[in-house]
């Protein structure tokens, strides 16, 4: 696993020593999943965690956040943040697994108890071992999955009561190999929106009285088929834009002669030029409201941007190369991955600060398959927590070198 390594052998062999424990950590949160900023039973974890290991504490950062500072040995008055998530999704799990979700509906579909596990597994290792120069602050954030955890926090001081001269998060990712980091300078992941249009008029019964109803039913099948053409028709070639559905709900399956008085349609999209995202907002806006008009009936929009594109800063991401390298080789670590459109809020923390986010392996099966994020199926890879722990390690000994 660790073969390539620079780190030395104690360290490595301390990381791995501490391995099953996280595991039994790492189970423990995936059982008990907590929606955005309910995080309460994962935050209270966290901190008697990093409390017992004799790290100084603070709770309640953003809502939930939790913030662990620990002080190097030698002397250095730079400063680093190391990010990771802790919040869950509202999905129904179907991995059958036995430490699978007590909480109905909830689900670790993203890997968040893992990032929490690796990052309490370095506050372990680097409690112990406090061989570098300056301070490290542990950020663990919550909501990230579109609540806006990185914006409380933020709100909160958090770079004015933890300060940080560099700021680092990581994310696994399904599909990529064991043993694999990817990265990329500039923009690395899109900003990002969730809408919702809904359209209202008068309902009648479908088989009596159709001439009498604003048939909702074409006026969102008009929409839905017109929201490609922005991506098509209305963003330049060059700028990558996604527009997607996620869901349409009206009528009533009991009801199938009643034409509704109201049909709800909702999705997401992703943008990573700004001005895509003025495009998307205003023809998303008028096409509903035109086919609304055009059928006589109402309209209401929503549209929530929830996060701003990643933007990786050169030298950190430097940094976070050199880390993942000194770990696995540099082989192993992809310094120019595509850009991808997932999103996430870590973005706003790079506005604040300069940073870089990084991409961890999760595997892949024999087979090529792998069971994506946000799925019933998906599950974090125990067997990359102590990669991920080392990661994290290499890095503060990249940035806080001993002096």
């Amino acid at each position: 696993m660790f073969d390539n390594t620079a780190l030395d052998t104690a360290v490595i062999d301390d990381i791995s020593a501490s391995a099953p424990g996280l595991v039994i950590i790492r189970r423990d949160i995936h059982a008990h999943p907590e929606l955005g900023l309910e995080e309460h039973r994962t935050a209270a974890l966290v901190a008697e965690k990093l409390r017992g290991w004799g790290i100084e504490t603070t709770v309640g950062v953003g809502g939930t956040g939790v913030v662990g500072t620990i002080k190097g040995s030698g002397p250095g008055q730079r400063t680093i943040g190391l990010r990771a998530d802790m919040d869950a999704l509202a999905i129904v799990e179907q991995t059958a697994l036995p430490y699978a979700s007590k909480s109905a509906g909830r689900m670790h579909a993203c890997g968040h108890d893992g990032h929490t596990t690796m990052l309490l597994g370095a506050a372990q290792h680097l409690a112990r071992h406090r061989d570098f120069s300056g301070t490290v602050q542990l950020i663990f954030q919550p909501a990230e999955e579109g609540r806006g955890g990185a914006l409380a926090m933020l709100a909160d001081g958090l770079f004015e009561r933890f300060p940080c001269d560099a700021i680092y998060g990581m994310h696994n990712g399904p599909g990529l190999p064991v043993g694999k980091f990817a990265i990329r300078k500039g923009a690395f992941m899109a900003g990002g929106c969730m809408w919702e249009v809904t359209f209202t008029g008068k309902g009648a019964h479908g088989g009596s009285s159709p001439h009498l109803a604003a048939d909702l039913s074409i006026v969102q099948a008009h929409f839905v088929l017109g929201l490609q053409t922005i991506v098509g028709r209305n963003v330049p070639p060059l700028d990558t834009s996604v527009i997607s559905v996620g869901y349409i709900q009206g009528g009533a399956t009991e009801s199938g002669n009643v034409m509704p008085a109201e049909i709800v349609v909702g999705g997401t999209a992703r943008y990573f030029n700004p001005e895509v995202k003025t495009i998307i907002e205003t023809r998303m806006r008028q096409l509903a409201k035109h086919c609304a008009e055009m059928h006589g009936a109402g309209v209401k929009v929503r549209i929530d941007w929830m996060a701003d594109p990643l933007i990786n800063h050169d030298a950190q991401t430097d940094v976070a190369v050199a880390a993942a390298s000194a770990l696995v080789g540099t082989d192993a670590v992809d310094a120019d991955k595509q850009a991808v459109t997932g999103g996430e809020d870590f973005a706003y923390m790079l506005q604040k600060k300069p940073g870089a986010f990084i991409f961890i392996g999760n595997g892949v099966a024999s087979d090529g398959s792998y069971h994506g994020l946000h799925t019933p199926r998906y599950d974090f890879n125990d067997d990359i927590i102590p990669i991920g722990v080392a990661y994290w390690v290499s890095l503060v000994r990249e940035e806080l070198k001993l002096r």
